[in-house]
C-alpha cells in the first residue's frame, strides 16, 4: 500500500478520524479490562452505541453481548480488543474484512516483549498483515479518550473531564497517558492518546487529525522515538499552517546513532541530539520535564504563543521577585525595564516608599484594594510585553479564608481585558494552585500556573514558539545503514576541497625519506601525520610545526607507520572548531558545530542542527556556542572570519548532499580558524560498503 498517495492518505485518515470520534463502539472480551471500558463510556457519558462481543456469554455488564464481530448490526467505528495476542490477531482480520473503523490492540507481548518471548516480533508482523488498512494503536496499549465527544476506549480509571476545547496529548506508554488525567493543574484535555508500540499507526498521524479538530488548541507529544520522519514533518507542517503548538516532552536515545562511535561527531551527535535538532527544526518547543510540559500545553491553550520574550512580573514580596529574577537567568526571558511614564504611573498608586522596577515587589499597601491592584498591574503591563505575571498563592481552604486573595485575582483578570496582554497568576509552590483557582483562571483567559521555575520554563518555551520563523526545506535523510568503511585522511580531505573545504597543502609519503623530501616541496613550518589512524593525537601519531628536515626524517621514523602525510602547518589560529555529519537513520542527516580539536568531548560545547542549513542556521548556531565570545575576538584578541567557518560547513554539507546514499559520517576536526581562513587540519568520512 503506497501511504504517499492521496487516496490511501485518505482512506488511513478515515479510519482513524472513525477510531477516534466513533459513533459505535466493539468491545471485545469478557474480562475485567473489558468491563471497565464499558463501565468508562458510560461514566464519560458517551451516547452512542456499544457492542460487547464474546463467544459464549450473553451479556456483559447489562448489555447483550454478539457471538462474534460477523453478528454485530454494523461495522464498529472503533473496538476495543481486550484478549490474548494470539486471539488479538484473528478478530482484528475479522473487523478489517467487515470494514469497521479502527481498534486498540490491549494485548501485550509483541515486539515490545521479543526478547522474552522470542517471537514477539514474528507476532506483530502477522498482526500488521491482518489489519490490512484498518487502522488499530498498539499493540500493549491502554487506548483512547475523547473528553470532548464523550469517548473512552479505556480500561481503567483515569482522571480527565469532559470539556469543549483544549490540548490533545499523544504518549507512547500507557502508564504515562493514565498518570496525566491524573493531574489536577486545571490544563483542559481534549484527548489523551496512547500509542503503545505503535505497530502501524504513529504519533505523527494521530497528531496530524487531531491538530485538524478545531476545538483543540495545542498538541502535546510524550515521545520515545520518532517513526516516519516524512510524517512528523506533515504534521509540523500541519501545525503550522493552522497556527497550533506543539510541545514535545522527549526521551530515550536510539541505539543506531550510539553504535557509530568511530569520531568524536558520533559520540557528540547521536540521536539524543538528532531528537532535540528535528523538533528544534520543525518548530517544536520541547519541555525538559513533565511540570513543564503540562504548564506549556496550560500557557499554550490560554494565551497562545507569546508575541515576545519580555515579561513582567508583579509580587507583595521582595523575596518572591529576587526568585524570579534569578530563576529566569536559565531562560531567554527578559524583564525590560521600567519607562519613565510607567515609574510615574506606579509611584501615583504605590506611594514613593517602594522601589519601583521590574519584577516589581509592590508590598502590602494596597492588599484588598482590587481598583489600586488593577492599577499597578495595568501600569505594569505596557510596551512590548509578551506576558505578565502576578505571584500568589493561594491559602489553605480548611485553615484560611480566602476572600482577601479574591481581590487580587479579579484585578489581574480587569488587567488582562484592559491591555489585552497575556496574564499568568503563578504560585511559588506548585501545591499552592488548587484546581478550582485554576479553572476559574482559565475560564477568564488568565493562564494559572504551578510553581515559579515551571511556569518561567514555560513562558520561554510560548515565546520560542512565538517567534517568527521561515518554513524549513524537507530534511535531507539518509538510506538504511550497513557495513562501513573510514576512507584515508588525504583522500576525506581531496573529496571535501572538490565542494569547496579548504584544506592544508599536504603532500602523501610511503617512508621518512619520502616524508623528508616532500617537507622541502612545501616548506616549514610544517606538521607530519601517521598514515591510516582516526584518532592521531592519542597514540602520537602527529608532530607540529617541524622547522626542519632532520625534525621530519626523526619524527617520521618514530612513528613507525606505513605511510606519511606531510602537510603545511596553518598558523594564527583563533579556535579550534568540530564540524561533523552524521547520518542518523531516526532522524536524518545530525551536523554538528562546536569547540574542536583535542578537548571536544571535555568541553561538550557543540549545537546540532539538521540537513539542509542556511548561512543565517550557521551563524546562529556559533553565536550559541561557549566559544562564541572567542569567535568575535575575546578581550582585543583577533577574531575569527565566521563567514568562512560558515562556508567551511556549507563546503561538508555539499558533499553530503552529493553523496547521500553512501555517506554515513563526515568529520573534519580541528577546523582552524583564524583571522582570514578556515582550514580543515584533519578529515575523516566514512562510507557505506558498496552492495
Amino acid at each position: 500500500m503506497n501511504h504517499a498517495d492521496p487516496e490511501c492518505r485518505e482512506v488511513r485518515m478515515g479510519g482513524l478520524q472513525r477510531l477516534l470520534r466513533p459513533r459505535n463502539i466493539a468491545v471485545i472480551g469478557g474480562g475485567t479490562w473489558c468491563a471497565n471500558v464499558i463501565r468508562e463510556c458510560r461514566k464519560i457519558g458517551f451516547d452512542g452505541e456499544v457492542w460487547p462481543v464474546h463467544p459464549t456469554r450473553d451479556e456483559i455488564d447489562g448489555l447483550p453481548a454478539y457471538r462474534s464481530v460477523e453478528a454485530l448490526p454494523s461495522p464498529p467505528d472503533a473496538s476495543f480488543i481486550g484478549i490474548n495476542r494470539e486471539a488479538t490477531i484473528e478478530v482484528v482480520r475479522s473487523l478489517k474484512e467487515a470494514g469497521a473503523g479502527g481498534a486498540i490492540c490491549f494485548a501485550s507481548g509483541f515486539r515490545e516483549a521479543d526478547a522474552e518471548t522470542g517471537d514477539g516480533g514474528d507476532m506483530q508482523e502477522s498482526l500488521l498483515a491482518a489489519a490490512g488498512d484498518m487502522r488499530f494503536l498498539g499493540p500493549n496499549c491502554y487506548g483512547l479518550l475523547n473528553l470532548l465527544d464523550g469517548t473512552a476506549l479505556w480500561p481503567d480509571q483515569h482522571g480527565a473531564r469532559r470539556t469543549e476545547r483544549g490540548v490533545a496529548v499523544i504518549t507512547q506508554s500507557s502508564n504515562m497517558a493514565l498518570n496525566l488525567t491524573m493531574q489536577t493543574r486545571g490544563l483542559p484535555l481534549a484527548y489523551v492518546v496512547a500509542g503503545g508500540n505503535q505497530a502501524q499507526t504513529d504519533q505523527a498521524e494521530i497528531g496530524t487529525i487531531l491538530l485538524e479538530d478545531e476545538r483543540v488548541t495545542a498538541l502535546g507529544l510524550h515521545v520515545e522515538g520518532i517513526g516516519d520522519v516524512r510524517r512528523f514533518e506533515t504534521m509540523a507542517n500541519t501545525a503550522r499552517s493552522l497556527g497550533k503548538p506543539i510541545v514535545a516532552l522527549k526521551v530515550g536515545a536510539s541505539e543506531q546513532a550510539q553504535a557509530a562511535t568511530v569520531s568524536h561527531t558520533a559520540s557528540l551527535a547521536g540521536s539524543a541530539a538528532g531528537a532535540r535538532a528535528i523538533l528544534a527544526r520543525l518548530g517544536i518547543g520541547q519541555a525538559e520535564s513533565l511540570p513543564v510540559f503540562l504548564e506549556a500545553l496550560k500557557l499554550l491553550h490560554v494565551a497562545g504563543p507569546l508575541a515576545s520574550n519580555r515579561i513582567a512580573s508583579m509580587s507583595c514580596s521582595g523575596g518572591e521577585a529576587c526568585l524570579v529574577a534569578d530563576m529566569a537567568l536559565s531562560t531567554g526571558l527578559e524583564f525590560p525595564p521600567l519607562s519613565e511614564w510607567q515609574l510615574a504611573d506606579l509611584a501615583n498608586v504605590l506611594g514613593h516608599k517602594v522601589a519601583l522596577s521590574n519584577p516589581l515587589d509592590y508590598h502590602t499597601y494596597i492588599w484588598r484594594d482590587g481598583a489600586a491592584l488593577a492599577a499597578c498591574f495595568t501600569a505594569m503591563m505596557q510596551g512590548d510585553i509578551g506576558i505578565g505575571m502576578v505571584i500568589l498563592d493561594m491559602p489553605h481552604p480548611d485553615r484560611c479564608d480566602r476572600t482577601e486573595w479574591d481581590s487580587a485575582l479579579e484585578a489581574v483578570e480587569t488587567t488582562r481585558k484592559a491591555t489585552r496582554i497575556p496574564m499568568a497568576v503563578v504560585s511559588t509552590l506548585p501545591e499552592n494552585m488548587p484546581e478550582e483557582v485554576s479553572d476559574r483562571l482559565v475560564a477568564s483567559g488568565v493562564a494559572p500556573l504551578a510553581g515559579i521555575q515551571e511556569a518561567l520554563a514555560a513562558m520561554d518555551i510560548a515565546a520560542y514558539l512565538g517567534r517568527q520563523r521561515p518554513e524549513a526545506p524537507p530534511l535531507l535523510l539518509p538510506e538504511s545503514d550497513g557495513p562501513s568503511r573510514v576512507i584515508a585522511e588525504a583522500d576525506a580531505k581531496s573529496a571535501l576541497a572538490a565542494h569547496g573545504l579548504n584544506v592544508p597543502r599536504g603532500v602523501n609519503a610511503a617512508s621518512p625519506e619520502e616524508a623528508e623530501e616532500a617537507a622541502q616541496k612545501i616548506g616549514f613550518p610544517m606538521v607530519l601525520k601517521g598514515g591510516g589512524i582516526a584518532h592521531k593525537t592519542e597514540v602520537g601519531a602527529i608532530a607540529l610545526d617541524l622547522r626542519d628536515v632532520a625534525a621530519v626524517g626523526r619524527e617520521a621514523r618514530a612513528m613507525g607507520t606505513d605511510g606519511f602525510l606531510v602537510e603545511e602547518m596553518v598558523t594564527g589560529t583563533v579556535a579550534e572548531l568540530l564540524v561533523g555529519v552524521v547520518a542518523d537513520p531516526a532522524h536524518g542527516f545530525v551536523l554538528t558545530v562546536g569547540a574542536g580539536g583535542t578537548m571536544t568531548e571535555i568541553l561538550d560545547d557543540v549545537m546540532s542542527l539538521l540537513l539542509p542549513v542556511t548561512v543565517k542556521d550557521v551563524h546562529a548556531a556559533l553565536n550559541r556556542l561557549r566559544i562564541a565570545p572567542v569567535l568575535s575576538g575575546y578581550r582585543g584578541a583577533p577574531a575569527a572570519d565566521c563567514s568562512e567557518i560558515a562556508s567551511a560547513v556549507l563546503a561538508v554539507q555539499d558533499y553530503v548532499i552529493a553523496n547521500a546514499e553512501i555517506v554515513r559520517e563526515v568529520e573534519v576536526n580541528p577546523l582552524l580558524a583564524t583571522p582570514t581562513r578556515a582550514v580543515a587540519a584533519d578529515a575523516l568520512i566514512r562510507l557505506r560498503e558498496e552492495r
